[in-house]
């Protein structure tokens, strides 16, 4: 397969060096390869605040990590990784909303996962290496296609076509592992209007985590026809995953004893009571996307773009379970047995539709966009066991406790959403624009009894079947002063749907009027001034994000990792965020930026562990995993070939609950009090990037790029993920306290405490060289 790759690779190439035969109008191509991504785009006079990342910006630091490590120097962004060193499981947070409240797109098709809301980017392995460009969009931001907005939304442009045939191929090397090799190619223009890109992608690391392997493959390939004013273009991608556990993180106490890197995930027992770790602990997944997307010209103002899409996803996790319930999966009627199983909970799903639309721009005063898109999930869930501790006595056991592969839950969902929204950007007076953007959305949500049990999803009927209407309406304007000198307003109201997790702790609380889940509504203020001369940029901004019963996270995860929101009457996320660049000279440039805010949930109330359930109101407390200080700093400087960067990042402490608690009272494995916390602290962590980039042309490469970068260069010890499951109780002086309610002297010691981390990796480095031909 790869030869053979390689060879297409070599021929596609040969055939475009052939056809150069004419000159291609590259701008005109470039407009219309934008005509798919301008309807969704913020541009200079949107009132909004949104970020733009380049291509050069994202390869400068595209040497092995995940695509959200690369928008960390973002204003407002905060970052997780479960193996600690960036490859594998990784998230983005931001203005501290978690990534289900991020929206994302590639050329305008929604990237999100229909059910968790969530883009799982170990599903995409270095899918920055095929982005042309990616633009932030914090707050409520522009209507878009796909899950609302509440904290961002990124919308991806995939790679442009080169005009003349290349060739590339970039490799990195580092600690823990690491590596990554990315073959490229373009064929440029054949026959003035045919094209043909790809790329072919292996990432693999041992992770800092203890066992936190990862093993990644992908590719990208696109193929596109450039008329005078119509562009036809099929892109296909796809990543195939393999990653061993390492969701559970540890405790401090934990860490005391068997370090930083420790890892429970499939530890076991074996029967003379060694400590052992099963290998087949694994997450494993395929995921393959297909893009059909049109963009046509029809006039200098007029202009169309339809996306057909469809995704494809397979995948399945294992686990080692110790001591569980063989009722719970079918395989005995004794409710007392408890013993040892590996079973595996499997994924198979589609999702698909279209999105399109017709954007006019007068080339004066007026842009306008009608635009919409209906996207459709079918997704099944099912549980397999795949071994069962043997030696257990058969009278108590169903004959599925011998049957290979039994499965012992199934059940399906569906869901559909459809959108429609009109912008208009007008220029009211000179260098004063107004901007209306209108949406509705409907989302029709089917699922069938979603708990992980055998017997329960017997009759198949849909437990869940809801609807919801939202209408998402922003308004603002902008009004360039002089040339230098801009300011901006705008309000804009978004809603979204909860989601599958959401309806899980619901139907496994039916007595809970809190655990019902419920729609959120966010409203969104942003005032914004920004100044530009020739040397010197900055720009402020001002957000206050209101909402009515945001989906929080709780500080708690699921059996496999996904964090648990919980709908929260009322809250709110105000700051400023600050940006400034300064270049000086052309050998130097200082770009910084900063943010401070505040966000409360207001009257949390928390119950007591005692006999009357006793809620008590804890009154305004800080929103979990939301630092109020960030802080990101670089200093780049540049001589002929030579880059160097210093990249340094400051992040404030993070709450891991809602109650404002800082400590969590427990106990020791001698049964001894003591404290753990209750926080992500505060950290402070600095980058080095170096590279040389130079000409070989006479070895036939047009581009050599050699370079290291150095991560955490001081050794800071620090977590960026956590989680936490408290309860509550009054201590001796009447004073409510958070406390671990799960001791017990014969548990695992991973169970003695209830909370965990996920530490990150000290001082580490990635080396990496790119040949482009």
């Amino acid at each position: 397969m790869v030869k053979g790759f390689f060879a297409s690779c070599l021929t596609l190439c040969s055939l475009g060096m052939m056809a150069q035969s004419h000159q291609v109008d590259s701008m005109k191509v470039i407009r219309l390869d934008e005509v798919n991504v301008v309807s969704t785009r913020a541009n200079e006079t949107t009132p909004i605040a949104h970020t733009d990342v380049s291509k050069e910006q994202i390869a400068e630091l595209n040497s092995g990590k995940d695509l959200p490590f690369l928008l960390s120097t973002t204003p407002s962004v905060t970052l997780s990784s479960d193996a600690g060193n960036g490859i594998g499981y990784t998230s983005i947070r931001l203005r501290g909303a978690d990534p289900s409240r991020i929206n994302i797109t590639a050329n305008g098709i929604p990237l999100n996962d229909a059910e968790s809301s969530t883009v799982f980017w170990v599903n995409m392995p270095d899918f920055a290496s095929s982005a042309e460009n990616i633009q932030i969009q914090r707050g409520v931001g522009t209507s878009t296609n796909g899950a609302g907005a509440f904290g961002a939304t990124v919308n991806i442009q995939t790679a442009k076509p080169g005009m003349v045939p290349s060739f590339g191929l970039d490799a990195s090397g580092g600690s823990y592992g690491s590596h990554k090799e990315t073959l490229k190619f373009s064929t440029g223009m054949l026959a003035d209007h045919w094209t043909v890109q790809g790329r072919l992608s292996h990432i693999a690391s041992d992770g800092y985590i203890d066992r936190a392997q990862t093993r990644l493959n992908s590719y990208f390939l696109q193929g596109g026809y450039y008329g005078d004013n119509t562009v036809v273009k099929f892109i296909t991608f796809n990543g195939q995953e393999r990653t061993y556990h390492a969701w559970n993180y540890t405790s401090k106490y934990e860490q005391s004893l068997y370090g930083r890197r420790y890892n429970s995930c499939g530890e076991y027992y074996d029967a003379d009571g060694n400590r052992l770790y099963y290998d087949g602990q694994t997450d494993n997944y395929h995921q393959q996307n297909y893009q059909l997307l049109w963009n046509q010209i029809f006039t200098p103002m007029l202009s169309m773009n339809v996306g057909l899409h469809y995704t494809k996803g397979q995948g399945y996790y294992e686990q080692y379970q110790v001591g569980k319930p063989w009722t719970h999966f079918g395989l005995s009627t004794n409710p007392e047995l408890y013993e040892d199983l590996v079973d595996q909970q499997k994924m198979d799903n589609d999702f698909y539709g279209i999105v399109t639309s017709l954007n006019f721009d007068n080339r004066q005063n007026v842009h306008a966009t009608l635009g919409g898109g209906w996207n459709q999930y079918e997704g099944d869930q099912f549980g397999h066991i795949v071994w069962v501790k043997p030696n257990v006595a058969t009278e108590v056991c169903t004959p599925a406790a011998l049957t290979p592969d039994f499965e012992y839950y199934r059940n399906h969902a569906r869901k559909s959403d459809f959108n429609v929204y009109g912008k208009v950007n007008y220029e009211l007076l000179k260098g004063v624009n107004a901007f209306v953007d209108l949406q509705y959305r409907h989302v029709m949500y089917k699922m069938q009894d979603p708990t992980v049990a055998y017997g329960v999803n017997t009759d198949k009927r849909y437990v869940i079947d809801n609807h919801y209407d939202f209408f998402n309406p922003k308004v603002g304007v902008n009004y360039d002063i002089t040339p230098q000198h801009k300011v901006y307003a705008s309000y804009g109201i978004g809603h979204k749907e909860p989601v599958r997790n959401n309806f899980m702790q619901q139907i496994a609380n039916p007595d809970r009027t809190d655990a019902v889940a419920k729609a959120e509504k966010l409203g969104d203020l942003e005032v914004g001034y920004k100044f530009q001369s020739q040397h010197f940029s900055a720009g402020v901004n001002f957000y206050w994000m209101n909402y009515k019963d945001q989906l929080v996270l709780t500080g708690e995860l699921n059996a496999i990792g996904e964090a648990l929101t919980k709908n929260l009457d009322k809250s709110y996320r105000m700051g400023v965020e600050l940006e400034a660049a300064w270049m000086p000279s052309k050998w130097f440039r200082w770009d910084a930026n900063a943010t401070f805010s505040r966000n409360r949930v207001k009257d949390i109330t928390v119950t007591l562990n005692d006999e009357q359930a006793t809620k008590v109101n804890l009154g305004d407390q800080p929103l979990a995993f939301s630092p109020e200080v960030l802080l990101n700093n670089i200093f780049t400087f540049t001589h002929k070939g030579f880059r160097g960067s210093i990249i340094s990042q400051y992040i404030g402490n993070q709450y891991l609950t809602n109650t404002g608690f800082k400590y969590l009272q427990g106990k020791d494995e001698q049964g001894n009090d003591c404290w753990e916390t209750l926080q992500l602290k505060q950290h402070f962590t600095t980058d080095l990037d170096l590279s040389y980039t130079s000409s070989l042309k006479k070895f036939g490469i047009n581009e050599a790029t050699i370079g290291i970068t150095f991560y955490n260069l001081f050794s800071a010890k620090f977590d960026n993920n956590g989680w936490a499951a408290p309860a509550y109780k009054r201590d001796a002086n009447g004073q409510v306290v958070a406390y671990n309610a799960n001791y017990n002297n014969y548990g695992a010691l991973h169970d003695l405490w209830a909370v965990g981390f996920a530490p990150q990796a000290p001082f580490h480095f990635m080396a990496h060289l790119s040949l482009n031909f």
